[in-house]
C-alpha cells in the first residue's frame, strides 16, 4: 500500500540556504571572475573566486586544527581585502561565527565587544595591532591573534600567541567538505556603533544572510549581475560591508576591495584601474572623492551608480553626481539590525522621466522597501498606523526575515513592539514619513528631532537645506535649551577651506539669507556657529550627542 503525501505539505527538497553555497557557486560558475584588492602591503592583488574558495577551505581546516568548534566566535579587525573576504567564508562556512569589529570605536568599546562576544581568535590587519596591545591582558577569551600580512612583513608586537595568516594557510589542505548546517545556524555577529551605552550585538543566521543577498542583488535593488564591477567603500567591519561580500559571489560579479584607501586620491586610482561601475558608501566618502576630482579636473566615466546610506543624502550631492559626472545616486536605508539593507530608491523609467527637482527629491529620500521588508509609521501615543500620505510623521518600525528579533546576549526588549493586530515590529528609533508611492523619508532620529513649542523641527531637513548654500561643506543641527520654547535649533557649519579670500568666506548673514525661502520661518536656527570640523561616530554619522552635551545651555547662557 503506497503512502499518499500530505496535501498540506510542499513536496520540494529541503535544501538549506548556507553561506558556503555562495562561494561554491561563484567558484563553479564564475571561477575566473576576479576579486581585486588594494593591499596594505602597497600593491594590487587579483585572483578569482576559485582561488578564494580554495584558500577559504584552507582557513576552515586551519581553524579546525586550532580547536575552533561550531558556534565559536572568531573576531576580525581588518579593512576590505581578499584575506578578510576569506575569513567571511572560512569562519562561517565551518559553522563558527564571523564577528567583525569596528576599529574606529573607542578602545573601551572594542575591549567590551571582544569580551562580550567571547572571541576565541582574532584575525587582524597589522595596522590594528596597536589597538589590541594596551588591552590584550584583559581579553581573557582570546587564545591567539592571526596577523593578515605577508610572512616576510610581520611586524614586531608585544602581543603573545601571534600567528602569521599566510604561514597558517600554507600548513593546511585545500580539501574540505563544508558541513551541512541548519539554515538558522548563527553565521555573523555585528555590533551597533554604541552611540548610547555599550554597543549591542546583532547575530545573523546563514539563511537571513543569503535571503538578504537574494533581495539586494535584484534589479529594483542594487541591480548586480555577472558583468557588474562593484566596490564596497563601506568597510567590511561595518555590517558586513552592507552584504556585498555575499551579494557579489551570488551574482558572479567582479568585487573590488579598497583596503584602507578611503580617501579621494586612493579611490580615484582604484576606480580608474578596475573600471568600477557601482560603489556603495556613506555621504562623507563621496564628498571627499568629488572634492579630489574637482581639484584635479578628473572624471570617473566607468561609474554609473553610487549607493549612499548611513546618513541622509543632501540634495546637492544628488545634483552634483548627476550633472557633473552623469552618476545616479541610489539612496539606501538600513541598520545593523536590518542586515542592513531595507529600502532603496532604484532608477526606473518613471523616476528618470520626472522633472529634475522632483527626481532629486526622491533620490534624497530613503527609497522603497525591498521584497521581504515591511515598514510602517506609528503614532507615538496611540500605537496606531499612520497614513502613507508623505505628511504624517510617526515612529518608523520594520519587520522581515533579515530583521533581528532580539539582541545578542541582551534582555533589551523596549524596541520590539506589538501592533494592534499582534504583529511584532522592531522600532528603529527614527521618525519618518511614507508617501502614497511607498517612498520612505527619514525625518529625524527620535532623539535628534528639535521639539520647539510642542512642534517638531527636523534636524535632517534643516541640515539638507543649509548644505545647499555655496561654501558649506557640512552642516549639523541640534536642539538646545530655550527658556520659552523648550528647545530651539542651533546650526553648525564647516566652511569650504578652498575659499581663501576673506571677502568670499561664508558668514551668518549669507546663510540666513539663503535659508529664507528654503524653510519655514519658525525653523530658522537661533544661531549659526562655524567650526573647523564636526564630530562623527565610528560609522561616519554625525555625533550629535557630543555637541548637545557641550552646547545644551548655549542660548540660555548667551541670552
Amino acid at each position: 500500500m503506497s503512502i499518499q503525501p500530505s496535501l498540506t505539505t510542499g513536496q520540494m527538497m529541503a535544501q538549506p540556504l548556507l553561506i558556503s553555497d555562495l562561494i561554491e557557486y561563484a567558484a563553479q560558475h564564475f571561477g575566473k571572475q576576479q576579486i581585486i584588492s588594494k593591499r596594505l602591503e602597497g600593491d594590487i592583488h587579483r585572483y578569482g573566486y576559485q582561488d578564494a574558495l580554495l584558500r577559504s577551505k584552507r582557513l576552515a581546516n586551519a581553524l579546525t586544527a586550532l580547536g575552533v568548534e561550531q558556534g565559536d566566535r572568531i573576531g576580525t579587525l581588518a579593512w576590505n581585502g581578499y584575506r578578510h573576504f576569506e575569513c567571511y567564508y572560512g569562519i562561517s562556512g565551518m559553522g563558527a561565527i564571523c564577528h567583525t569589529i569596528n576599529p574606529r570605536l573607542f578602545s573601551e568599546q572594542i575591549e567590551y565587544i571582544i569580551q562580550h562576544a567571547e572571541d576565541s581568535y582574532l584575525f587582524v590587519d597589522a595596522c590594528f595591532l596597536s589597538i589590541l596591545e594596551p588591552i590584550a591582558d584583559r581579553l581573557i577569551s582570546v587564545k591567539g591573534i592571526i596577523v593578515m600580512i605577508d610572512e616576510d612583513q610581520m611586524p614586531n608586537t608585544s602581543l603573545v600567541n601571534v600567528i602569521n595568516y599566510e604561514q597558517l594557510l600554507s600548513e593546511h589542505s585545500e580539501d574540505y567538505l563544508w558541513p551541512q548546517l541548519e539554515p538558522s545556524t548563527a553565521a555573523c555577529l555585528c555590533y551597533t556603533s554604541g552611540t548610547t551605552g555599550n554597543p549591542k550585538g546583532v547575530l545573523y543566521s546563514h539563511q537571513s544572510t543569503v535571503l538578504h543577498a537574494f533581495a539586494s542583488r535584484n534589479p529594483d535593488a542594487l541591480n548586480i549581475a555577472s558583468d557588474t564591477i562593484v566596490m564596497p567603500v563601506v568597510p567590511m567591519y561595518h555590517v558586513c560591508a552592507w552584504g556585498l561580500p555575499y551579494i557579489a559571489p551570488m551574482s558572479g560579479a567582479t568585487l573590488v576591495l579598497p583596503g584602507d584607501g578611503m580617501g579621494g586620491e586612493d579611490l580615484y586610482r582604484l576606480i580608474d584601474h578596475a573600471k568600477v561601475d557601482l560603489m556603495l558608501g556613506v555621504p562623507t566618502v563621496w564628498l571627499g572623492l568629488i572634492e579630489y576630482l574637482k581639484q584635479h579636473g578628473l572624471s570617473i566615466p566607468s561609474v554609473k551608480t553610487v549607493g549612499v546610506g548611513g546618513a541622509a543624502s543632501p540634495k546637492i550631492l544628488v545634483e552634483t553626481l548627476d550633472k557633473d559626472y552623469g552618476i545616479y545616486l541610489l539612496p539606501i536605508w538600513g541598520m545593523t539590525e536590518t542586515s542592513p539593507l531595507a529600502t532603496l530608491g532604484s532608477a526606473n523609467k518613471q523616476l528618470l522621466a520626472l522633472p529634475e527637482d522632483e527626481r532629486y527629491a526622491l533620490q534624497s529620500s530613503a527609497g522603497k522597501p525591498m521584497f521581504g521588508i515591511e515598514i510602517e509609521i506609528f503614532d507615538e501615543e496611540t500605537n496606531t498606523k499612520l497614513a502613507h500620505d508623505g505628511e504624517a510623521r510617526g515612529l518608523l518600525r520594520v519587520r522581515g526575515p533579515w530583521v533581528l528579533k532580539s539582541y545578542y546576549k541582551s534582555d533589551k526588549t523596549d524596541c520590539f513592539v506589538k501592533d494592534q493586530e499582534g504583529n511584532t515590529w522592531f522600532d528603529t528609533g527614527d521618525i519618518a514619513t511614507i508617501d502614497a508611492h511607498s517612498y520612505l523619508r527619514i525625518v529625524d532620529r527620535a532623539k535628534d528631532v528639535v521639539k520647539s513649542g510642542g512642534e517638531w523641527i527636523s534636524s535632517i531637513d534643516l541640515e539638507n537645506a543649509a548644505q545647499g548654500c555655496e561654501g558649506v561643506v557640512e552642516a549639523c543641527v541640534i536642539g538646545v535649551k530655550h527658556i520659552k520654547w523648550d528647545e530651539r535649533p542651533l546650526l553648525f557649519i564647516v566652511r569650504d577651506k578652498g575659499i581663501e579670500s576673506q571677502a568670499e568666506r561664508l558668514d551668518k548673514e549669507a546663510v540666513y539669507q539663503f535659508l529664507t525661502d528654503k524653510i519655514a520661518k519658525w525653523w530658522m536656527p537661533d544661531d549659526i556657529i562655524f567650526v573647523d570640523q564636526l564630530p562623527h561616530t565610528a560609522t561616519g554619522k554625525l555625533q550629535k550627542r557630543t555637541l548637545r552635551d557641550e552646547y545644551w545651555n548655549y542660548l540660555v547662557d548667551n541670552d
